[in-house]
């Protein structure tokens, strides 16, 4: 089996850029930090003045979720392209089928159910807005001048259900709004009985003075990997029968520039 390409990047527990397209006039990037122990996957494809992407978090164990992951890569290129490679392509109708498109491969190649939380977005460069659904509720994080708080209407996650209807919400982004959403790792990462959670990710984004989207990206995956990080103490450490398995730490970051 041939792993998607961001998938294939991410083999260790260093800090690892896909090599994504990127779309002139656009500031987007995604990041792993991760040992590959989860289906935590993201793809980005720039169609004329469009960025459409996706993250997702595959249930199940890595063969198993990368194996569907590259299904869904193939579908998720193809059916982008089809329905948006035209000069009059509908932003929201396009957003909706090609998700449904998504979802159906992914049941597919899973032969039945697959519990898969997963972002779908389309950025509209020319109209500044992004399309989305965020089905299965993936903290989707948005900044802009009025703050940063969680991105509204959440729906079913993918994999459940073969014939689910997904409705796309869109959301405006004025000059220098930017957009973090990340995978549940980020927000589960545990310190003894706390969480991360998603109020530290949006605090994080609130109180970034990063100037790139790729630099949102590192310093909330090192937040969250240092939020993680076991005290000298601990007796994880003290004891080597004692260990946690990390979960994958995923991080995509769309920013609209600022005007000049």
């Amino acid at each position: 089996m041939t792993l998607p390409k961001a998938a294939a990047a991410a083999s260790d527990r260093t800090l690892n850029n896909a090599r994504l397209e990127h779309l002139p006039g656009l500031d987007f990037q995604a990041e792993y930090q991760s040992p590959r122990t989860g289906g935590d996957f993201f793809d980005a494809l720039p169609i004329r003045e469009r960025m459409i992407f996706l993250l997702t978090d595959i249930a199940g164990r890595a063969p198993f979720a990368l194996d569907i992951a590259a299904r869904v890569q193939d579908t998720f290129r193809k059916s982008a392209l089809q329905l948006f490679d035209a000069s009059d392509a509908n932003l929201m109708d396009s957003t909706a089928e090609l998700i449904q498109q998504i979802n159906r491969a992914l049941i597919d190649a899973a032969k039945g159910v697959c519990f898969a939380p997963t972002f779908v977005g389309c950025f509209d460069l020319a109209l500044g807005v992004l399309a989305y659904i965020n089905a299965g509720g993936q903290p989707a994080v948005f900044s802009d001048t009025d703050g940063a708080r969680l991105l509204p209407n959440v729906d079913v996650p993918m994999g459940l259900f073969t014939h689910l209807i997904y409705e796309p919400s869109i959301q405006a982004f004025e000059p220098g709004a930017r957009l973090l959403v990340v995978t549940k790792g980020i927000v589960e990462c545990p310190r003894g009985r706390k969480h991360f959670g998603v109020d530290r990710v949006i605090a994080h984004l609130r109180n970034s003075n990063a100037k790139s989207a790729a630099e949102v990206c590192r310093t909330t995956l090192s937040a969250a990997h240092n939020f993680r990080k076991l005290p000298w103490y601990s007796l994880q450490r003290l004891l080597p029968g004692i260990h946690r398995r990390h979960e994958d730490l995923t991080a995509l970051v769309l920013k609209r520039p600022p005007s000049h």
